[in-house]
């Protein structure tokens, strides 16, 4: 039987029920959290936090999640370990990777690659064997094994930094077998630059999931996405901000009645902590938190045509076969 890497180890894929596909526990500006802790305040206080919303999440139903927090959004691996022995009802998959719009990170702007054109050589991307050695041997010390590689594509489009990060994410895929997801900008069709980009690296469509595809009402583009063998994430249900609760559902059902149930997953993109956003614009948000699939979508799904077979597709096939690769 397969197995998936979890932070309290690896555990039989059939264990892993249903799975939201993408929610984060904390999304930081590391720097920032360093230097001005004051937002942040006291760690006992976040951490029963997290462990109080976890706990909830696990008593409505999910199983798993997939927490895609990487470098470039505060991944820090001993404080989700610490979580994940308080809520033990729920497995949590990490990913490796980074999450830029545009450039890497200073620490590889003279590293590898950025040295090839100057220096006449043709060096290897370090990003490769770091992000590897997060799969195969475990992240910063702490054994805990990524289960998901991550990489990012925004309106900005294929940088030279977001195109390193893609194809460095894509050669560890293809040593390792890790499945892929993609942030996205579905407006600007930039899933259909990173599936270009992936496929000439050797990755096939049915190892990516092309994150944040719900944002998008296009039918006919999501379902060019889905033909191709992409897993589509309908993945920010409650972020109601460009678009409304109604879209995003609907948008579901549709692909639904497309017969697209198996192209799908669903997640919120929510976190116990964001501080990306001024405490003040969250009352705007008020349906973005782990309940809100379980409270108010699902029953919404059901009201309108999705059927307890597609929902058991969504949440809990499809998440095992992205993980698993079968």
């Amino acid at each position: 039987m397969s197995q998936v890497e979890t932070v309290r180890g690896p555990v039989n894929a059939e264990a892993l029920g249903t799975t939201y596909m993408h929610e984060h526990i904390f999304t930081m500006s590391a720097d920032m959290q360093i230097n001005y802790p004051d937002e942040w305040g006291d760690e006992e206080v976040r951490i029963a936090d997290a462990v109080e919303k976890l706990t909830a999440l696990a008593n409505s139903g999910v199983t798993t999640i997939v927490d895609p927090t990487v470098v470039g959004l505060g991944r820090y691996i001993p404080r989700i370990a610490r979580i994940a022995e308080l809520v033990p009802e729920l497995n949590i998959v990490v990913a490796t990777g980074c999450y830029t719009y545009n450039d890497v990170p200073f620490f590889f702007h003279h590293r590898g690659p950025a040295l090839n054109e100057a220096l006449g050589m043709d060096l290897p991307d370090p990003m490769v064997d770091l992000f590897i050695g997060d799969i195969r041997d475990g992240i910063a010390g702490t054994g805990v094994k990524a289960g998901m590689l991550k990489c990012a594509i925004d309106t900005p489009g294929l940088t030279r930094g977001v195109e390193r990060v893609m194809r460095a994410v894509a050669k560890a895929h293809v040593a390792t077998g890790t499945p892929i997801t993609v942030h996205t900008h579905p407006e600007t069709r930039q899933g259909l630059v990173a599936a270009r980009v992936l496929a000439e690296e050797g990755v096939a469509p049915s190892r990516v999931v092309l994150g944040h595809s719900g944002d998008s009402t296009d039918l006919e583009h999501l379902t060019d996405l889905a033909s191709q063998g992409f897993w589509l994430g309908m993945d920010r249900f409650g972020i109601n901000l460009a678009t409304t609760f109604e879209a995003r559902a609907d948008t579901v059902v549709s692909m639904c009645e497309r017969g697209f149930a198996q192209s799908m997953v669903l997640s919120h993109d929510a976190s116990c902590y964001i501080d990306w956003i001024d405490p003040n614009m969250m009352p705007m948000l008020p349906d973005w938190h782990y309940l809100h699939l379980m409270n108010d979508v699902i029953p919404y799904l059901k009201d309108h045509g999705v059927t307890e077979e597609h929902l058991h597709t969504m949440l809990v096939e499809n998440p095992r076969k992205i993980l698993t690769g079968n």
